[in-house]
C-alpha cells in the first residue's frame, strides 16, 4: 500500500490489531483480514470467493475505497460488528428508556454511534399518572444518555457519539436548542432540531405554529416560528449548535413509508434511520481517478460496482448487538456509498472549488455515481434476491423488478479512513494547504499538501520559508510571490462563502439517497443574518440537513445570557461566566526557584483548553495566600473564556523585591512563573489559537496538540486520528 508516514501512524494508533507486546498487524494484513472476511459472504449465493477477495484487496490496497473504521477494525476480529451507524427509539416510560440506554451503551461498546429522537417523551412539567408525580422531560434523560457514553471505552479505538433530535413542535424546543449553550454540558451529543415543513411556510410568513404534547397529541400552547427560528439561528452562531433537520423532507425520500417514519439520524447527520436500523458506509476516493486532467469514469464505475458489493456483503457478515437491529436491518440491507478526495480531485483538474464549475461537476460525477450504484444493486437483486421489503417499497411501485438495497448512496465524512487514503475529507474543501504538524514536544514539521508542493515546484515559488507563511495564514489570498491562476485555484475551507457551501452540498444531494454530511463554515466575523441566510438558502434548495461552524465559536467558555435582562435588550450582551471544574485534567507542575524558596506551579487542562492553576510554596517560606488569590483568580479567568496569551501577558515581567537579592533565579516574580509555566503549556499544547487571516480560532488536539477541523458536527486531527463529536 502506498501509505503516507501520517497514514500509518493513524493505523497503528486507532486500527491495526495490538497484542500484549504492541501492534502485531501490517496495514496490508488489515486489508487482507478485511477482504477475505468480506468476501466470504459470496459463499451464500454461489459466488467464487477468492476471486472476490481478491477484487476487494486490490480495490483497498489502491486507495480506491475505504469501507466505514468499524469494518476496518473489526472484521474478521473476535467483535465483528461493521456498522458505524444506529438509531434506536425512546419511548415514553421509564423502562423504555433505560432499556434503549443499555442497548446505546453496548453500540458505543462495539465501536458504532448512535442517533436518537427525544420527541416522544412527554415535556418537563407533564403528570405521569403511574406515580402521581411530574415528567422531568426529554433535556434530563438526554443529560443521563450523555453520562452512560462519557462512562462507555470503545475498546480504546472510538469514542462514542450521538446525535439527539428533538421535533419542532415539541413543548420544550426552546430548552432544546439552548441546551448546548454551556459547552462544558451534553459534550458526547450533537443535537438537531427536526424541522415541518409547517414550520417554515410559518416562519416565511411570521405566523404562530403549535406545541404538541407527544403523550396526548394534544395542543399544548404556541410560538411565534420567526422567534424560535432565530433562536436556533443565534445558537448555532454562537456555538455551531444545533443543526438542523428537515424530517418531512427526509420521510419524502423514504423508500419504504410503509415500514414507519423515519425520526432520526447517525450522529453526523447523513444517515437517516428507521428505529433499529443501522447503516455500513464506505467512500470511493475520488483522487486516485483523475488521469491526465481528466476523470477516468470507467475506472470509477468499476469501483463503484465492487463497493456496492462489498457493503452488501458486510450486512450479511455483521455481528449486530442485538437481534432485533439485524432483523430491522436485513429487511432493508441500506447501504451508504459516497465518496472523499472531491477537493483534491478538483485541484488535479484544476476547477476552484467555489465555482460554478465545480458545482456542475459535483452533479455530474455524482449522478453517475448514483446511476451505476443502482444499477449495481440491480445486478445483485437479480443474484441474490431483492430486500424484504420490496414489495412495498416504492422501486416496486414505479416498475422496478429487483433492487438489493433500499438504499446505495451517502455522503458521509471520512474524518480517519481519508487519512489513511492520504486525501481530502468528504466532500469538504481543503481545511489546510500548509499546516504545523507537531510530532514531538518540542518538535514541529510543517506539512504541506502533496500536490499543491508538485506545483510549487514546478512554477519555481516553492520554499519552507512560504510554506511556513502559508501555515501561519491559513490561505494563500495575498501572498504575491504565489501566482493568481494558482491560489485561484488552490482554495481552502475559509476562501468559500457560506453561499457555496450550501450550493455544494445541494449539488451532492440532488442524486444522493440518503444525506450530506457538510460543514458549512463562517468567519469568525459572520453575523446572525449570515448564518440566516445560509439556513434560508439550505431550505430552498431542498437540502435534508445544515451543520455549520462560525470560526472560533466552540473555543473557550461560552458566554452566558444575564438573568435579569429582557430579550430584547441582551442581542449581544453577554455576562463572563466561568464553566465548572471538570471531572478530570491533565497537565504538568513544574518546580521552579523563586526568591524565597521553591514555588511549585501546577497548570491543568481539558478537551476544551487550559482551565486552573496551582500554587504550593516550598517549605522556605514566601507569599502563600498571594500565589494563591493569583492563582484562583487565573482559573477563574481561564474557565470563564479569557484567553491564555493574554494573561501570560499581564503575568510575565511582574517583578518581585526578593528576586532582585539573588544572581541566576530564571523568573522575576511567583506571577511571572506562573506567567512562564501557562506559556511553556500553550506550546506544548500548539497553541491555544491560530492566526488564519480573518481571526480564525481553531481548536487543538488534546492528543497531540495539532490543528483539527470540524466536520459535519465532530472535530477530526489529520495528525494523529483523533476525532470526536459533540
Amino acid at each position: 500500500m502506498k501509505l503516507t508516514d501520517n497514514a500509518r501512524v493513524v493505523l497503528e494508533r486507532r486500527y491495526l490489531k495490538k497484542d500484549e507486546k504492541g501492534v502485531c498487524e501490517r496495514p496490508e494484513d488489515m486489508i487482507r483480514r478485511v477482504a477475505d472476511t468480506i468476501a466470504s459472504a459470496d459463499a451464500a449465493y454461489g459466488g467464487d470467493t477468492e476471486k472476490t477477495a481478491e477484487a476487494f484487496y486490490d480495490m483497498m490496497d489502491g486507495l480506491k475505497f475505504m469501507p466505514n473504521s468499524p469494518t476496518l477494525m473489526n472484521a474478521g476480529r473476535d467483535l465483528g460488528q461493521l456498522s458505524a451507524c444506529f438509531v434506536l427509539p425512546i419511548e415514553d416510560s421509564m423502562e423504555g428508556i433505560f432499556d434503549t440506554l443499555k442497548n446505546a451503551a453496548m453500540i458505543h461498546k462495539s465501536g458504532g454511534g448512535t442517533g436518537f429522537s427525544f420527541s416522544r417523551i412527554r415535556p418537563a412539567g407533564a403528570s405521569v399518572n403511574s406515580t402521581g408525580g411530574v415528567a422531568s422531560g426529554p433535556i434530563s434523560f438526554m443529560k443521563v444518555f450523555n453520562a452512560s457514553t462519557e462512562a462507555v471505552k470503545q475498546g480504546g479505538t472510538r469514542r462514542g457519539a450521538n446525535m439527539g433530535i428533538l421535533r419542532i413542535d415539541h413543548p420544550d424546543i426552546m430548552d432544546f436548542i439552548k441546551c448546548k449553550s454551556d459547552l462544558s454540558q451534553m459534550t458526547n451529543f450533537n443535537i438537531s432540531v427536526g424541522l415541518t415543513e409547517k414550520f417554515m411556510q410559518a416562519v416565511i410568513a411570521d405566523k404562530e405554529y403549535n406545541l404538541i404534547d407527544p403523550a396526548t397529541n394534544k395542543k399544548t400552547g404556541s410560538l411565534k416560528a420567526k422567534e424560535v427560528y432565530e433562536t436556533i439561528v443565534e445558537m448555532a452562531w454562537t456555538s455551531g449548535e444545533p443543526g438542523i433537520v428537515f424530517l418531512d423532507r427526509i420521510n419524502k425520500d423514504n423508500p419504504v413509508p410503509a415500514a414507519g417514519e423515519i425520526e432520526s439520524t447517525n450522529p453526523c447527520g447523513e444517515q437517516p434511520l428507521l428505529p433499529f436500523e443501522s447503516c455500513n458506509l464506505g467512500s470511493i476516493n475520488l483522487n486516485v481517478f483523475v488521469k491526465d486532467g481528466e476523470l477516468d469514469y470507467d475506472g470509477l464505475g468499476e469501483t463503484v460496482n465492487h463497493a456496492v458489493h462489498f457493503l452488501d456483503n458486510v450486512i450479511d457478515m455483521n455481528r449486530y448487538p442485538l437481534p432485533i437491529i439485524e432483523e430491522t436491518t436485513k429487511s432493508m440491507r441500506k447501504i451508504g456509498l459516497g465518496v472523499m478526495g472531491f477537493a483534491d480531485m478538483l485541484y488535479k483538474l484544476g476547477i476552484p472549488y467555489n465555482s460554478e464549475e465545480a458545482v456542475q461537476t459535483a452533479k455530474e460525477l455524482m449522478a453517475f455515481i448514483q446511476l451505476s450504484a443502482r444499477k449495481a444493486s440491480e445486478a445483485l437483486g437479480e443474484v441474490r434476491g431483492s430486500f424484504p421489503m420490496f414489495e412495498k417499497s416504492v422501486y416496486k411501485s414505479s416498475g422496478i423488478k429487483a433492487m438489493r438495497n433500499a438504499t446505495v448512496t451517502t455522503i458521509a465524512p471520512t474524518g480517519t479512513i481519508s487519512i489513511i487514503a492520504g486525501t481530502s475529507s468528504g466532500i469538504e474543501p481543503v481545511f489546510a494547504i500548509s499546516y504545523i504538524r507537531n510530532v514531538m514536544d518540542d518538535d514541529k514539521l510543517v506539512e504541506v499538501h502533496p500536490y499543491f508542493e508538485q506545483v510549487a515546484k514546478q512554477h519555481k515559488f516553492y520554499s519552507k520559508e512560504l510554506m511556513q507563511i502559508i501555515a501561519q495564514r491559513g490561505t494563500l489570498h495575498g501572498i504575491e510571490e504565489i501566482p493568481e491562476d494558482v491560489s485561484r485555484v488552490f482554495v481552502t475551507a475559509h476562501d468559500i462563502s457560506p453561499k457555496f457551501h450550501i450550493r455544494m452540498q445541494s449539488a451532492f444531494q440532488e442524486s444522493t439517497d440518503n444525506a450530506v454530511s457538510k460543514t458549512v463554515n463562517f468567519a469568525k466575523t459572520a453575523t446572525k443574518q449570515d448564518v440566516r441566510d445560509a439556513y434560508d438558502l439550505a431550505y430552498k434548495l431542498g437540502l435534508k440537513g445544515v451543520t455549520i461552524y462560525r470560526d472560533g465559536s466552540r473555543q473557550g467558555q461560552v458566554l452566558s445570557v444575564g438573568q435579569k435582562a429582557k430579550k430584547e435588550e441582551i442581542e449581544d450582551d453577554f455576562i463572563l461566566a466561568p464553566r465548572e471544574r471538570p471531572e478530570i485534567t491533565k497537565g504538568i507542575t513544574q518546580k521552579i526557584k523563586i526568591g524565597c524558596g521553591n514555588l511549585y506551579v501546577t497548570v491543568n487542562y481539558d478537551s476544551q483548553g487550559i482551565c486552573e492553576v496551582f500554587t504550593n510554596v516550598g517549605r522556605a517560606g514566601g507569599c502563600p495566600s498571594q500565589s494563591e488569590a493569583t492563582s484562583r483568580l487565573v482559573s477563574m479567568a481561564l474557565r470563564s473564556g479569557v484567553d491564555a496569551d493574554s494573561i501570560i501577558e499581564q503575568l510575565r515581567g511582574i517583578r518581585c523585591h526578593s528576586t532582585l537579592r539573588q544572581k541566576g533565579l530564571k523568573v522575576l516574580s511567583c506571577p511571572d512563573a506562573i506567567g512562564r509555566v501557562l506559556e511553556r503549556v500553550v506550546e506544548l499544547r500548539g497553541g491555544e489559537t491560530d492566526a488564519h487571516e480573518g481571526g480564525s480560532n481553531s481548536a487543538k488536539c488534546p492528543e497531540c496538540a495539532s490543528l483539527m477541523e470540524h466536520e459535519g458536527g465532530c472535530v477530526v486531527c489529520r495528525s494523529c486520528g483523533y476525532s470526536k463529536c459533540g
